[in-house]
């Protein structure tokens, strides 16, 4: 699936501790029925195995809504599940490494939070940069915050888009406005909702407000 910014309005990560009564799979039927644009499937304890064949069937979803499938850390599922891309942090595989090795149109994003790492990423061969945490993040504690100043000077020291990440809510997202970010990306804003397609789809409707004025 070829990468357009446009998919990093609203990005949704994945994660095993909202799921409740419901499957995960549900769960991603119902955000991707709300509105999300963009999935990343993370899974930090999940046996290779398990997760390769559980990335198969999100694939399955995500392509069903036309939405591509971004795998977190892992690029062997990636690439053998077939998903769109992946994400790695900064202490992952190399950007540089793994673009070596994926074909053209395999997208591949990065946690960047210094413009030193935005502009490495970029020349690595990044297609788009997760930028955070802008908030108190309730999955990664111990995530380093970033100002919105510093979120702009990230976002405007490269040509690739890039996604906020960290603590986002419908409540304090409005106080990122003029970031610079082509999207957001949220976990339990969206999987811990008691209504997922309607989190889901007001989280869009101000994403999009904040992020093009509309």
């Amino acid at each position: 699936m070829k990468f357009k910014k446009e998919m990093l309005l609203l990005y949704a990560v994945t994660d095993r501790h909202w799921t409740g009564g419901q499957t995960l799979e549900e769960q991603i039927e119902e955000a991707l029925a709300g509105g999300v644009t963009i999935l990343q499937l993370r899974e930090k304890n999940l046996p290779e195995e398990e997760f390769l064949q559980e990335a198969i069937r999100v694939k399955e979803i995500c392509h069903r809504h036309g939405v591509p499938l971004i795998i977190n850390d892992n690029v062997e599922v990636a690439l053998k599940s077939g998903a769109d891309g992946v994400h790695v942090g900064i202490e992952d595989a190399p950007v540089s490494e793994i673009r070596a090795r994926v074909p053209a149109d395999f997208i591949i994003g990065a946690t960047c939070k210094t413009v030193e790492q935005a502009k490495k990423a970029e020349q690595a061969g990044a297609d788009y940069m997760g930028v955070g945490a802008v908030f108190p993040s309730p999955t990664k504690t111990t995530a380093i915050r970033i100002t919105r100043e510093q979120l702009y000077e990230i976002c405007t020291s490269v040509q690739i888009p890039a996604v906020a990440i960290g603590g986002i809510t419908a409540e304090n997202i409005t106080e990122i406005r003029g970031g610079g970010m082509a999207g957001a990306a949220v976990v339990s804003a969206i999987f811990g909702a008691a209504d997922i397609p309607k989190a889901a789809g007001e989280l869009k409707k101000k994403v999009k407000e904040i992020v093009t004025g509309a």
